[in-house]
């Protein structure tokens, strides 16, 4: 057993300031265990959100030591215990309480992508053909637990406050994964190029390093749904093509 000394934020609604709490700590240990055992031996009045423990949820996520992580998968061996640990609530979203933020604004932005839309079955009782390589691109998209460390990371979102012209790389992969999937035939390169930004995106990849699913978020989602914007709306040979497509009808 040690002691270590955890410097957590404290306030409502973005005003407050970080206290000081002095705890022991064992092997094993991940963050959230520090949390919650100084809000029962402590802070009974503090708030903190989480529900798996077992990083599938993604309802822990806070910034320890400056980094967006989930608490329930950072373990203390991990940090320098012989400095204080902060722990903080997500920037990127309104402060509700201590380290509780509001990400209702995320569920927003997904009502607002158009959803699936399949093609006409292929056989006459009612199923589709796919190619396994096809089905297999879109499975990583799958994976994502919405724990909102890549939205709030994402300097678009946290420094400049974008939040009303860009989706954020959450969404740019639900995007992916729609776009991408084989039997989709809904349009919504319009939408990624005006409504949800798209192009604010730099790929500094900084979305993809926070990632507690390891999902390739620049490289294999939002590359991607660039070069598709892209094709559709700056290649002059494909403004051409649809150009004397439409003059010949």
């Amino acid at each position: 057993m040690a002691n270590a000394t955890f410097r957590i934020w404290r306030g409502e609604k973005g005003q407050g300031a970080f206290q000081d709490y002095s705890t022991e700590v064992s092997e094993g240990m991940v963050v959230l265990d520090a949390v919650h055992q100084i809000q029962a031996q402590q802070a009974g009045d503090m708030a903190v959100r989480w529900n798996c423990k077992a990083g599938k949820c993604g309802s822990c996520s806070a910034e320890i030591n400056g980094m967006p992580k989930l608490m329930c998968m950072t373990r203390l061996n991990s940090l320098p215990l012989e400095r204080p640990v902060t722990v903080e609530p997500m920037k990127a979203f309104p402060n509700i309480r201590d380290l509780v933020t509001d990400v209702s604004w995320n569920y927003q932005v997904k009502k607002n992508i158009k959803p699936f839309k399949p093609r006409p079955p292929d056989a006459s009782d009612g199923t589709w053909r796919m190619a396994q390589r096809d089905v297999d691109r879109v499975q990583e998209f799958r994976k994502c637990i919405e724990c909102f460390l890549c939205q709030d990371v994402c300097h678009v979102l946290r420094d400049h406050h974008m939040q009303d012209q860009f989706i954020g790389p959450r969404f740019l992969v639900y995007a992916a994964a729609l776009e991408m999937h084989p039997l989709d035939v809904e349009d919504r390169l319009g939408d990624l190029k005006q409504k949800q930004g798209i192009g604010l995106c730099n790929i500094t990849k900084c979305c993809t390093k926070v990632c507690p699913e390891s999902i390739t978020i620049t490289d294999n989602a939002i590359i991607p749904l660039k070069e598709r914007v892209v094709d559709r709306f700056f290649d002059p040979l494909a403004k051409l093509f649809r150009i004397f497509s439409s003059t010949g009808r």
